[in-house]
């Protein structure tokens, strides 16, 4: 009479612990049902791993990426065709971004929210690809010999009274590749040699390899003005809130400030091309603009983000309004022209 009872009650654990295994079985099959997204990036692990794992721990959606030059990047898919295993490409610069859908290695995507979220100028004509970044090249220089009032905008660094005060970064980098691509899609390709040829004249020294090392050469004396990529101003400032070196934005009646940007689209050859749609969509709102931009000193490409404060205190800025496709439409052509003027 006792048995009856207990064999009952085992019975009863029994199937509890085995709706228990199938419970959590159902869950890791679902989560294995989930298809990966493939991402082919140039950005670096430090900054896009911490990206990619939000997503994943808000979607369950897994990201597999890889990682290399904005260049190899574009070679590597157009190799690899239709076997290609990447769904999205998430490259820096809107030259690389052009040269990929030029190419036919992008497909359009058609989302209302990423057309909520990114204005017509920060993506392709086509919706070919979409930015996600904003980086403002702008003119920075040193405040205990320069006022911002003797600053006008990009073209105004030709004048003669810059002689002997101008440094510059590199030739070779695609940012400035693109910037003076966009200055003559802005201005014409004459008055954009012109402005170049004056830059030449006056620098101080060799052109640098990268913008850092071009701040700091203004801090410590070597020139008085340049041309920089604004987060890496926000960069040292973190370190040096005092650093010698300001921002000036130049004015609409300019041309306004040269914006370019990082950005991504669905590949060709997708094979998870809802996914890396649902991806760019989540990239471009208020979570993904907040890892990739906020956290990293740049301007979200989405207007209703609000910038990391240190960003924010540098003030607001007219961009220039051309659309950056024509970073890319432009460039061998501003490629020339730098060679012309002796721009290395």
């Amino acid at each position: 009479m006792v048995r009856c009872p207990i064999l009952a009650l085992l019975g009863i654990v029994l199937l509890a612990a085995a709706c228990g295994d199938s419970a959590e079985n159902n869950e890791a099959k679902d989560a294995a049902s989930i298809p990966a997204v493939v991402v082919y990036t140039s950005h670096p692990e430090q900054l896009i791993k911490p990206v990619f794992d939000a997503y994943t721990a808000e979607t369950g959606t897994p990201i597999d990426y890889v990682i290399d030059g904005d260049q190899a990047l574009i070679k590597k898919l157009k190799a690899e065709g239709d076997t290609t295993r990447a769904d999205m490409l998430l490259l820096v610069d809107a030259g690389n971004l052009w040269q990929a859908a030029d190419q036919g290695e992008l497909r359009p995507t058609y989302s209302e929210s990423l057309e909520s979220n990114i204005p017509s100028q920060l993506r392709d004509p086509e919706n070919q690809w979409f930015a996600l970044s904003v980086r403002a090249r702008t003119i920075v220089y040193d405040t205990r010999k320069v006022e911002s009032s003797e600053l006008t905008g990009y073209a105004g660094l030709s004048d003669k009274k810059w002689s002997g005060k101008l440094c510059l970064q590199s030739s070779d980098k695609v940012y400035n590749q693109s910037f003076v691509a966009m200055m003559i899609a802005q201005m014409g390709e004459r008055d954009a040699e012109f402005m170049v040829r004056g830059w030449v004249d006056n620098l101080a020294t060799s052109v640098f390899p990268d913008d850092t090392k071009l701040i700091q050469a203004i801090e410590d004396g070597q020139c008085q003005l340049g041309i920089v990529n604004a987060y890496n101003i926000g960069r040292l400032q973190r370190e040096n809130a005092d650093i010698p070196v300001a921002i000036f934005w130049p004015p609409e009646e300019t041309g306004g400030v040269h914006v370019n940007v990082a950005g991504a689209g669905v590949t060709r050859h997708a094979r998870n091309p809802d996914g890396a749609k649902a991806l760019l969509e989540w990239m471009s709102g208020e979570t993904g603009q907040r890892l990739l931009d906020v956290d990293n000193l740049q301007y979200p490409a989405n207007p209703a983000v609000r910038p990391n404060p240190i960003v924010a205190a540098w003030g607001e800025f007219d961009a220039s309004p051309a659309n950056v496709a024509s970073a890319g439409e432009y460039q061998a052509d501003a490629i020339k022209l730098m060679e012309r003027a002796n721009y290395r």
